[in-house]
């Protein structure tokens, strides 16, 4: 007498290869296992339908811990692989700042404004760019910035590191003992909310110099 065995999805996959299982198999297998009161293949539906409501790219870490059987280590090993799968598989439209002239090239708008303006850029993880916002516009000498302003922006973005950036009106690249005390006071903040500082560059309309 026949008795039908049950594949587990690691094993089904090893047997007969991915594309051989659903969606929700494939979660299973991600998951591996579950717990006394939740087993994996609920945990695995439970996943699949969060993902679909609010999509691949807009879920958090937070949210897949929010999960009922899923502790702190398989939600980083679930999103450690959607992390992976995002950064490496998914067509990249936002520009990656990877060096001080791509950062230069995104704020060419302040160049050549008669008054300082204050800008951020906000990257994610890989660095790519996620916004570049004006921050505040100062008078014909100087710009007030407070790190409140910076970081609610970052963290709204949920942004992995920033770029801050303002120009010079009189066309003079020299870096003042203001433009270093607002670098060291925004580096801080970052480090206390982790946030990394990547940059601090000054523009005028030909030229840029960082006061990092």
């Amino acid at each position: 007498m026949l008795t039908n065995l049950v594949e587990l999805p690691r094993e089904k996959m090893l047997r007969r290869g991915a594309t051989s299982m659903s969606d929700i198999e494939l979660l299973q297998a991600v998951i591996g296992s579950g717990g006394k009161d939740n087993d994996f293949k609920t945990i695995a539906k439970n996943l699949n339908a969060l993902i679909k409501k609010q999509g691949a790219d807009n879920l958090t870490l937070d949210d897949i811990k929010s999960i009922k059987g899923i502790g702190d280590a398989k939600a980083t090993v679930v999103f450690a692989a959607l992390e992976f799968w995002r950064r490496s598989f998914t067509k990249h439209t936002a520009p990656l700042i990877d060096s001080p002239e791509k950062a230069a090239d995104q704020l060419s708008g302040i160049r050549n404004k008669k008054q300082e303006h204050f800008a951020l850029l906000t990257l994610d993880g890989a660095r790519r760019l996620i916004s570049n916002r004006i921050v505040t516009i100062g008078t014909l000498t100087c710009s007030l910035v407070h790190p409140r302003e910076i970081f609610s922006l970052a963290i709204e973005d949920r942004a992995a590191s920033i770029i801050i950036a303002h120009n010079h009106p009189s066309g003079m690249l020299d870096v003042s003992t203001q433009d270093r005390e607002v670098t060291k006071r925004i580096r801080k903040a970052g480090d206390l909310l982790g946030i990394r500082l990547d940059d601090h560059l000054i523009l005028t309309s030909d030229d840029f110099v960082s006061a990092y």
